[in-house]
């Protein structure tokens, strides 16, 4: 049996109450994932403007550290 299906047989069993923690819960995990694929994506985005900063010849002994 497949997880999802586990999980929605669980879902009907439970009262009306538990149902909406669990589509709350559901909520919050979606949002922590679209969070962490903008912050990577500001990233992505911010890399070659530091690359600058980070690659000089002033800077190249802490390259060593």
């Amino acid at each position: 049996m497949f997880v999802k299906e586990m999980i929605k047989k669980e879902i009907d069993r439970l009262p009306e109450s538990l149902a909406a923690e669990v589509y709350d819960f559901i909520m919050f995990l979606e949002s922590k994932g679209e969070k962490t694929i903008l912050a990577k994506g500001a990233q992505a985005l911010s890399a070659p403007s530091f690359q600058k900063i980070w690659d000089n010849e002033e800077d190249a002994v802490y390259d060593r550290l």
